[in-house]
């Protein structure tokens, strides 16, 4: 199969393709470099009949056979992994060595999931009776995924919908459709025809999939702006939903840390995959006593880091991946120049009209400046000096998101309760960016609605019937 040409979608197994076209741009270069469908209503409505058609056929398989086709599409990922790396880096932007960092992983994911179970559960036995818990699929499920992680938040999606006995249309960013295709094509020699589809395409495609009464399920992960959008439209139908959101994520940096042993640990968790990480730290919270230190070890880390194209040996960081945000980032920026903030910047970014953004630190800024207050989504990250932890753990939970946070501290027991006062659905002590296929995943506030991952995520993609069985 080539990777690099004939990018079609697919419906109910087979290559689809549209009249109307859409350009996907090159982040590293700011011009296109591949052509796409375009899908429209009509091609949406196919993709759901598809599903639809194949649903009573995929429900009716045993979960052991349906994951074992799911450990055979995990093992496709694998053997064309360097070359959905290069894809990736090419539509998305990132390093090669991490762009082929998350196809492995999204294939390791995939496996873990696959082996998951839905035992029946029994919640009554009595003399007189038995109650069983059983686990149902719910039908055709909408996964709608975003450019920052385009392959494995698919596979978050992806695999427990059909482990569980879903089938799916599945619509990646028109910022990233590639390795979404490619994915899809790779499966239509394992997966029956219908059980997963993909459809790519503008802006309008994500509100034709999101008002379309043939879905059960819509698994959206995006902005929080795009999310109450996508609530709004599920909710005439009262389709079931799971965001997950935006956050503006802390890191609190207790005076016992020892600099040099986490700047760099504190640096990869705000600055991995330029910043556009939803769980990335956003709000670096630092104790008087170690800030100076710390501050500047950071910035010595940003001048040393290689910003440029992640295909190019040596390149640690790659551009923001789309033209909208990189105007945001600098006028970010500038905002914060003309406010005389001061800026600490990494190495030059590359010139040549690619969407390149210096990794940028900003010195304890005002607490209600923009750069504060706002999820940068990118290479720009304030420092912020605290001196008493009540006070931190006020400024850290005064925000509407509640994705993520960190706690960094040698005196573990303090850190542990640092960090039930967080008001997030994760903590991390003394680490960050971690997440499992076994650990279930959700925000509070306006970082998310649901659960992914481990038993509850996949347990998300099912419907609850209690079998009430009398003993004779």
């Amino acid at each position: 199969m080539d990777l690099f040409s004939d990018y079609t979608m697919t419906i109910g197994g087979k290559a689809r393709t549209t009249a109307a076209t859409l350009d996907v741009i090159n982040p590293a270069t700011g011009r296109p470099f591949a052509t796409v469908p375009k899908a429209g209503a009509a091609e949406v409505d196919e993709a759901v009949t598809a599903a639809q058609a194949a649903f009573a056929g995929w429900r009716q398989r045993t979960i052991e056979d349906r994951r074992a086709l799911l450990i055979q599409a995990a093992d496709a990922i694998k053997a064309n992994a360097a070359g959905l790396a290069k894809l990736f880096v090419m539509e998305q932007g990132r390093a090669f060595e991490a762009a082929r960092g998350e196809v492995l992983f999204g294939a390791t994911w995939l496996k873990a999931v696959a082996r998951q179970e839905l035992p029946v559960e029994i919640a009554e036995d009595t003399p007189s009776r038995r109650v069983e818990l059983h686990r149902e699929p719910l039908g055709v499920v909408a996964a709608i995924v975003p450019w920052n992680f385009p392959f494995l938040l698919a596979i978050w999606k992806i695999a427990p919908a059909l482990l569980a006995g879903n089938t799916m249309v599945l619509k990646p960013s028109p910022f990233t459709p590639l390795c979404a295709l490619k994915l899809a094509e790779l499966w239509r020699e394992i997966l029956p025809p219908g059980v997963f589809n993909v459809v790519c395409g503008g802006d309008e495609l994500g509100p034709l999939l999101t008002a379309h009464p043939g879905f059960a399920k819509i698994s959206f992960t995006g902005s929080t702006a795009t999310g109450k959008r996508v609530m709004a439209a599920a909710a005439g139908r009262l389709t079931r939903l799971t965001l997950e959101l935006g956050g503006n994520d802390v890191a609190i940096v207790m005076p016992d840390v020892d600099v040099d042993a986490v700047a760099k640990e504190l640096f990869h968790g705000a600055f991995y995959n330029s910043a556009q990480v939803c769980i990335a730290t956003k709000r670096m919270y630092i104790h008087e006593a170690v800030y100076e230190p710390l501050r500047d070890r950071l910035h010595a880390l940003a001048r040393a880091a290689v910003v440029g194209d992640g295909l190019q040996p040596g390149t640690n960081y790659g551009p923001v991946q789309n033209k909208p945000l990189y105007e945001r980032l600098l006028a970010l920026i500038e905002e914060a120049h003309s406010q005389d903030l001061t800026l600490l910047s990494g190495s030059p970014a590359p010139e040549g009209g690619g969407y390149f953004v210096p990794l940028t630190l900003v010195d304890n800024p005002p607490e209600d400046a923009r750069v504060v207050v706002e999820e940068a989504f990118g290479p720009v990250l304030p420092l912020l000096r605290f001196s008493d932890v009540d006070e931190v753990i006020r400024r850290a939970n005064d925000s509407p998101y509640g994705l993520a946070g960190a706690v960094w501290s040698r005196d573990i027991e303090q850190a542990v309760a640092i960090a039930r006062r967080l008001d997030t659905g994760n903590v991390w002590i003394n680490q960050n960016l971690q997440n499992s296929p076994g650990i279930p995943f959700a925000g509070r506030k306006e970082s998310g609605f649901g659960v992914e991952n481990g038993e509850e995520g996949l347990k998300s993609f099912t419907q609850l019937k209690a079998i009430f069985i009398p003993k004779v």
